[in-house]
């Protein structure tokens, strides 16, 4: 393929948001694994590099066998050296290539935010769109096993800040290979974020390929009196606690998957709300300043007057995650806790 065929490329991949070509199921993980292969064999540029991205397990899976078939160039291990890393893959976007970049913790994403918010991020800017940065950090976030407070940050809503970033948050393996292909294909970074507890969830995906568009979100369950927009994990905890408050509560729960944070699809929030004038949003980030924080005030500031109730936001305490079993389950938030809110605010 030439160097110069990115966007015959981008042309010849359909942008749909339909489920209905197959009815194939695959997990989380094989999604992006299979976004990857399918992109990595389209396109000569576009390579993985990462800690553990050709060790046995292959992240997880999202990488297995991938150096194997692309050989060492396209597919390699790095040190653990975050901020230089990123300054590398961050420069092979900028002098053309297409660098998906694993940082397996998002933890330590931290250590390279110099080069990704400083550099990477401002470039295109800075040379008044002469230069493109096409890079995707695929980030890991969120609880483990016991993983403690140094191993199971989320910090989206932190990053929600940056101009020039995208952010996406797919929560299904369809939103997962579409989104992932959109990350690749764009040419401004883009973080990639994927909660661990995600990977062995199944659904439907296409094999063929297709993108899904930033900045549209997805309605996963109508309803009438509360709606739950739930970002990343949170959509499997909101979708059990809208079904329990059917049953058992007489609350009709609309759930609302924002997919993307930056660009955020206001529409079908504010849709959503004309309806309910009840809102809860839920992060698997931590609750003061993160994506919940922001996602309220574009509603407080565009949408204050669909609001019956003042708006809930959900997310971790503001204390470092525990490692003790126990405290785990009284740290993360979950159905239970959507559940609560939700009829508390019908009373």
């Amino acid at each position: 393929m030439s160097l110069k065929t990115v966007e015959a490329v981008k042309n010849d991949i359909p942008v749909t948001d339909n489920k209905s070509e197959e009815d194939r199921v695959i997990s989380f993980k094989d999604a992006i694994f299979e976004a990857t292969d399918q992109a990595m064999a389209r396109d000569p540029r576009v390579f993985v590099m990462g800690e553990g991205v050709d060790d046995p397990t292959g992240v997880f899976g999202t990488t297995k066998g991938l150096q194997d078939k692309y050989g060492t160039e396209r597919v390699f291990d790095t040190p653990i050296a975050e901020n230089s890393l990123t300054g590398f893959a961050a420069g092979a976007a900028m002098a053309g290539l297409r660098p998906i970049l694993i940082h397996s913790r998002m933890d330590f994403m931290i250590l390279s935010l110099d080069q990704l918010v400083n550099h990477a991020c401002k470039w295109s800017y800075m040379f008044h769109g002469q230069v493109k940065v096409p890079l995707v950090v695929r980030t890991i976030s969120a609880r483990g096993w016991g993983a403690g407070a140094q191993h199971s940050q989320c910090i989206q809503g932190m990053l929600m800040s940056v101009p020039g970033l995208k952010i996406a948050a797919p929560a299904t393996p369809y939103d997962a290979k579409g989104l992932l292909i959109s990350s690749i294909l764009d040419d401004s970074p883009v973080l990639f974020v994927e909660h661990r507890w995600l990977y062995k969830t199944t659904g439907r995906v296409p094999e063929s390929l297709y993108s899904i568009p930033f900045g549209t979100g997805a309605v996963r369950r109508p309803g009438s009196d509360v709606t739950i927009v739930a970002v990343s994990y949170m959509q499997k905890e909101a979708l059990k606690a809208a079904e329990e408050l059917e049953t058992e509560d007489h609350i009709s729960a609309e759930v609302i998957d924002p997919r993307t944070l930056k660009p955020l699809d206001e529409k079908i929030i504010f849709g959503s709300l004309a309806k309910t004038g009840r809102l809860i949003i839920a992060d698997t980030g931590n609750r003061t300043g993160g994506a919940a924080s922001e996602i309220a005030a574009v509603v407080s500031e565009k949408a204050f007057s669909l609001l019956k109730k003042p708006i809930v936001r959900i997310g971790c305490p503001d204390a470092p995650t525990p490692a003790s079993e126990i405290l785990e389950k009284a740290y993360y938030p979950d159905s239970g806790t959507i559940r609560r809110e939700a009829i508390r605010l019908m009373k």
